[in-house]
């Protein structure tokens, strides 16, 4: 067992949790975001060919075929394509929503591990030096150990909780950057799927 984890008392081991939990809470979302990200642009094309030739069932079929948001989008889009402009909005609108929610699953976690870290961090400060008050208050005779153990444990909680934190940081950051990219390919491929559809549903009416 290393210096780390003696001195650094409970404090430390709940900041180690926490971290771990991190990383795992990372690299599930990462492969999710990636899979969910395709070249939303080559995917409309091939949905409007067979749209074009007034076959929306194929269209649906390429969105069953395709596990992504934006599928499940212009599915939603091709199933309502009969109904009105407003009920056909809202439902891409609702649909996006949903996607956009499944896509920022526990993303929360991590900022608010990001936040609470450096505050697990300094109460482990507090507990450490409230052992050197003690030792101070209670014995007669002070040894250099009895300091030492408790300002380690201060400065090894201080270390862990600021480790922690910008670890977590820079992981939420990575991850809402290919969040936000996402969602910008969603808002193009419901405008465009609604764009496509509406001539046809004119023409329909």
């Amino acid at each position: 067992m290393s210096v780390w984890t003696m001195v650094g008392g409970p404090v430390f081991w709940i900041l180690a949790l926490l971290g771990a939990a991190s990383i795992f809470v990372f690299l599930s979302r990462l492969m999710n975001l990636r899979r969910a990200q395709i070249d939303y642009q080559d995917f409309m094309r091939g949905v409007a060919t067979v749209l074009e030739q007034h076959n929306p069932d194929e269209a649906l079929a390429i969105c069953d075929d395709t596990p992504a948001p934006v599928a499940r989008i212009v599915a939603a889009a091709v199933r309502h394509r009969d109904q009105s402009a407003r009920v056909l909005r809202e439902t891409v609108d609702a649909t996006g929503r949903a996607e956009v929610g499944r896509l920022e699953r526990r993303l929360a976690l991590l900022a608010i591990i990001a936040q609470a870290a450096p505050l697990l961090g300094l109460l482990g400060t507090v507990i450490g030096m409230t052992r050197v008050v003690l030792a101070l208050n209670t014995d007669s005779l002070v040894t250099r150990v009895d300091l030492m153990g408790g300002m380690m444990q201060a400065l090894v909680s201080t270390a862990a909780g600021l480790v922690v934190a910008v670890s977590v940081q820079v992981m939420y950051s990575m991850l809402h950057i290919r969040l936000e990219r996402l969602v910008v390919d969603l808002e193009a491929a419901a405008s465009e799927i609604l764009a496509l559809l509406s001539p046809r549903r004119e023409v329909a009416g």
